[in-house]
């Protein structure tokens, strides 16, 4: 973030403000640069939801387990039309609610905790001459179950950032994961009970923000009290990815009618076009295979990193983020080295091809979709040889 300019300036405080001062309902969304995004949900004024940042879902289960620790997270239901909405994180505390599994009060204390932390992300990560502002009012969280003054939130995260400032730890995001680098230097400076605990808890796992959920402390106090450490090169922090939504479960709201596999495989398509997708869906999931479908390209890269597909369609044209930069961007990142990506476009000309190659794509195939080339690409990249002849034999309807 850019110190010298202090956060009390940043236009974005007044569009927060003139949110609560108009009693606002619907979707504040705010983006850098870089395209991350932050939404902000509003109730007539009050801010009732916030979703996006860093780290996802990651966030939601850290609040789940500090605000309902009765609740056993394994026995959650991730449905693939909760998931693939712009709130999913709140429709899934929705049936939760629904099924008497948290209370309101917890739900609460964990929007509460979600909008602070989302608004110290954007003070601590973004510049402030890179930030814009989008409302939107046709996004809107219907009968929320709860509310909040933004200002008072708006209050917190300034002395929050404040404080952090003041720490010393304005290039530290509690983001990162601390890992253990000299165990034996540590080992001589603190007691055994120490050392335990802090071997078992520095390995690169948990976030500075997990680390203070599970010591039930201030993400603040925890950085502190590691930082002459990271200073000496005992500690070191790393960047670590956000924790996968298990996606074994998506499928069961697709029927699997004529293959069926024990570990089928996922494929995704992003395309801004609903009818695409929902025509892939057909073609994919009466396959036995799971399926996710994105509209919104801006959401892409992050949904793609949580559920790792075997196999990604994509579209070339779609706004705010084409299907150039996707691919560009999923070629950079490791675990997508080698995963087929699949340009779909309504062009079928040379420049587009070769350009396609060049960010780092897999195949080209024009629009409109034809199922048996889908089914061709699919056997080509995921089957086993032995299953190919097979599967392309094997008539469908959809």
């Amino acid at each position: 973030m850019n110190n010298s300019q202090p956060i009390e300036s940043n236009e974005l405080l007044k569009d927060f403000n003139i949110c609560t001062q108009l009693k606002y309902t619907g979707q504040l969304k705010v983006r850098d640069s870089q395209g991350r995004s932050w939404n902000f949900y509003y109730q007539l004024g009050q801010i009732v939801w916030a979703t996006g940042g860093t780290h996802p879902y990651r966030r939601w289960l850290r609040y789940i387990a500090q605000h309902c620790p009765d609740l056993d997270t394994n026995s959650i239901e991730y449905r693939a039309e909760d998931i693939l909405v712009d709130a999913w994180d709140y429709r899934l505390l929705e049936n939760l609610y629904a099924t008497q599994k948290i209370t309101q009060e917890q739900i609460t204390h964990i929007a509460e905790s979600t909008i602070a932390e989302l608004l110290f992300d954007i003070a601590q990560q973004t510049k402030l001459s890179s930030l814009s502002v989008d409302r939107n009012q046709q996004l809107i969280l219907k009968s929320p179950l709860t509310a909040t003054n933004g200002n008072i939130f708006l209050k917190q995260m300034q002395e929050f950032w404040h404080n952090w400032k003041e720490a010393g730890l304005v290039d530290f995001s509690p983001y990162l994961a601390p890992v253990l680098r000299k165990p034996d230097q540590l080992q001589r400076r603190v007691s055994p009970v120490v050392y335990k605990n802090l071997e078992r808890l520095i390995n690169g796992k948990y976030t500075l923000w997990d680390l203070a959920a599970k010591m039930k402390q201030n993400v603040l106090s925890i950085t502190r009290s590691l930082l002459l450490y990271i200073q000496q090169g005992i500690v070191d922090l790393i960047e670590v990815p956000d924790l996968r939504i298990p996606t074994n479960q998506v499928n069961k709201i697709y029927p699997v009618t004529e293959i069926k596999r024990e570990n089928p495989p996922l494929i995704v398509c992003v395309d801004d076009s609903i009818q695409v997708c929902k025509m892939l869906e057909r073609i994919i999931t009466s396959h036995g295979m799971r399926f996710i479908g994105i509209q919104n390209p801006v959401q892409a890269l992050p949904m793609l990193i949580e559920n790792k597909p075997d196999l990604i369609f994509l579209d070339l044209m779609m706004p705010v983020v084409n299907g150039y930069e996707v691919c560009n961007q999923l070629r950079r990142i490791s675990c997508f080295a080698k995963t087929p990506v699949v340009i779909l476009t309504g062009s079928d000309g040379v420049f587009d091809r070769v350009r396609s190659k060049v960010f780092g794509a897999t195949e080209f195939v024009t629009k409109p979709v034809d199922k048996n080339k889908i089914i061709a690409i699919v056997d080509k990249y995921l089957q086993p040889a032995s299953q190919v002849d097979n599967l392309s034999n094997l008539a469908f309807s959809y």
